[in-house]
C-alpha cells in the first residue's frame, strides 16, 4: 500500500531495520523523477525574471538579499560553515562508529562516508531520532523525559501553546489577541485533511497574527510552539513599519527568532522555572543534553548549507539538467559526508523530494539561523549576566533582554541587517563561535571518544 510522507518519516525515526531504512528513503524519492522537466522549465523562467529585475540568475538575486554583494554573501557562508565544519566532522566521526557498531561493517563501516538512511530522517538532516543508538555507553541516561514530563502534568494542545506565549509575555512583550485563539489551527481537524507541517502567519500586516499546527503533546511539539510564536511575535513587532520594511532584517532573521527563545525552552533550567522538573539535573547530564541537541543543530549545518549549493548551481547553468542528480549526490558527500544506501537510478531527481526544491523556497536562511540563535542566545545571556555553561542558561522572565529584543524586532527590515543584530547582540557580523561556545563541553567529549579514529570521509 502507499503511505503518506508523515507516515514515512515516523516509520524512519524508529526503525532499526537497515533493510526496512532503505525501503523508506528510496520509496520516498520515486515521486520525484516525474518532476525533473518542470523544475529545469521552472528555473529557466525564473531566471528570466530575475534578469529582467537585473540579476545575472535567480541564485544572485537570492543571494543579495543580505545588504552585501551575491558572491560576497557566498564567500561568508562558507567562512561561517569553516567556524562550524571541525565539530561536524567530530560529531559525524563518533555517530558512525556508533552506527559501525550497532550494524556492522557490511551496512556501516567505520571509515568514510555515513549510509544516509540510518540517521532517522528523510533527508538526514537532523538526527535526533537515533539518539537510543548513539547515546553515551556510560553515564548517558538523562533522568528525565521531556515528553513523560509534559503529559503527566496534564498539557494539551492549547496548553502547550500558552506555555509559548508565556515566555514572550515574561520577557515584557504583550499577549497574543484574542483572535490569535479564536482563529488559530492549534489542534488537527476532525473533518477534513489539512497540511500538518507547522507554520506561523500575519493576515492583515497587523494584529490578525495565527500558527497553523496539529499540535501533539511531545518535546518535539514544546520546541516547535515556542518557534512558531517567534514569527507571530516578529510579524507583530514590526507592525508599524511601512508596508516594504514589514519583513525580517534578513530572511535568517525570521528562524532565529523562535529558534532563540527554544534554546531557552529546551533547557532544564526553564523546565524548572515553569515547573515541568521539580529540580535542575548536575552536569553530569550536560553531555546526554548537549549530545541530543547536536545531533539536531550540529547535523542541520551542512545540509541547511548544501540545498542552495546545489541550486546556485542550477540557476547558473553550471550544473545542467541531466547533472541534478549526480550534482545533489556529490553535495551530499562534500558537506554532510553521507552517502544513499545505494545506486541511485538513472532517471533519479533526489533534490525534488525535499519540499523546498519544488517549492522553490531558498533555504540558506535556516543554515543562517542555526547559526543566529547561538549569537542570541549567547549575547542575550550575557546581557542577563549569566555566568554558568551557555547551555543552562534560560531568559524566561528577563524583561531587559526582553525590551532589547523587541527593540531589534520593531526595526523589521528598515534597517539593514548589520544594524539589526547590533540592537540586540552588540556585534554587527555573522558570528559562528557561539556556536563553539554552546557545545564545547560536548566537543572536548567528542575528542575523546574519537581517539584513534579515522575520522573525516574524504577518500
Amino acid at each position: 500500500r502507499q503511505i503518506t510522507l508523515e507516515e514515512a518519516s515516523a516509520l524512519l525515526a524508529t526503525t532499526r531495520d537497515p533493510a526496512e531504512a532503505r525501503a523508506l528513503y528510496e520509496g520516498w524519492r520515486t515521486i520525484s523523477p516525474v518532476m525533473a522537466p518542470d523544475y529545469a522549465r521552472m528555473v529557466a523562467i525564473a531566471n528570466e525574471g530575475a534578469a529582467e529585475l537585473g540579476f545575472a540568475d535567480t541564485g544572485a538575486m537570492w543571494r543579495a538579499g543580505y545588504d552585501m554583494e551575491p558572491d560576497a554573501f557566498a564567500a561568508e557562508t562558507d567562512r561561517l560553515w569553516e567556524q562550524v565544519k571541525p565539530f561536524y566532522e567530530n560529531l559525524h566521526c563518533y555517530v558512525r562508529s556508533r552506527l559501525n557498531e550497532r550494524y556492522g561493517d557490511a551496512v556501516q563501516p567505520d571509515s568514510g562516508p555515513i549510509r544516509a538512511d540510518l540517521l532517522g530522517n528523510m533527508w538526514s538532516q537532523q538526527w535526533g531520532n537515533i539518539y537510543d543508538v548513539v547515546a553515551p555507553a556510560t553515564g548517558g541516561a538523562s533522568s528525565y523525559d521531556l515528553t513523560e514530563r509534559l503529559v503527566a502534568s496534564g498539557y494539551d494542545a492549547r496548553k502547550m501553546v500558552e506555555t509559548g506565549e508565556g515566555f514572550y509575555v515574561s520577557m515584557g512583550l504583550a499577549e497574543l489577541p484574542d483572535t490569535f485563539w479564536e482563529r488559530s489551527q492549534i489542534t488537527r481537524p476532525r473533518d477534513r485533511e489539512v497540511v500538518c507541517h507547522a507554520s506561523a502567519w500575519d493576515l492583515d500586516n497587523l494584529e490578525d497574527i495565527r500558527i497553523k499546527m496539529c499540535t501533539e503533546v511531545n518535546a518535539e511539539d514544546f520546541y516547535t510552539v515556542h518557534h512558531e510564536l517567534g514569527h507571530n511575535y516578529y510579524q507583530r513587532a514590526y507592525k508599524d513599519q511601512p508596508f516594504l520594511f514589514k519583513n525580517g532584517a534578513n530572511d535568517g532573521f525570521h528562524e532565529a527568532i523562535g529558534d532563540f527563545v527554544g534554546l531557552s525552552a529546551l533547557t532544564p533550567t526553564y523546565l524548572n522555572q515553569i515547573g515541568l522538573l521539580q529540580s535542575v539535573p548536575g552536569e553530569e547530564e550536560d553531555i546526554p543534553f548537549l549530545l541530543k541537541m547536536a545531533l539536531d543543530k550540529i547535523a542541520f549545518l551542512p545540509f541547511g548549507l548544501m540545498v542552495d549549493r546545489w541550486r546556485w548551481g542550477v540557476f547558473s547553468g553550471e550544473t545542467s539538467p541531466a547533472e541534478y542528480n549526480e550534482a545533489w549526490s556529490a553535495n551530499m558527500l562534500r558537506y554532510q559526508g553521507l552517502v544513499p544506501p545505494g545506486p541511485r537510478p538513472a532517471n533519479a531527481f533526489d533534490a525534488g523530494a525535499k519540499y523546498h526544491i519544488p517549492g522553490n523556497t531558498p533555504y540558506t536562511r535556516y543554515f543562517l539561523a542555526h547559526i543566529y540563535q547561538f549569537q542570541f542566545h549567547k549575547a542575550a545571556c550575557e546581557q542577563a549576566g549569566w555566568t554558568g555553561p551557555l547551555h543552562r542558561c534560560s531568559v524566561y522572565g528577563n524583561e531587559e533582554v526582553g525590551a532589547r529584543f523587541n527593540a531589534m524586532m520593531e526595526m523589521g527590515q528598515s534597517r539593514p541587517w548589520p544594524e539589526a543584530m547590533e540592537a540586540f547582540t552588540g556585534q554587527r557580523e555573522n558570528d559562528a563561535s557561539a556556536v563553539a561556545a554552546y557545545f564545547a563541553p560536548l566537543n572536548t567529549w567528542l575528542t575523546a571518544q574519537n581517539r584513534g579514529k579515522n575520522c573525516g570521509w574524504e577518500g
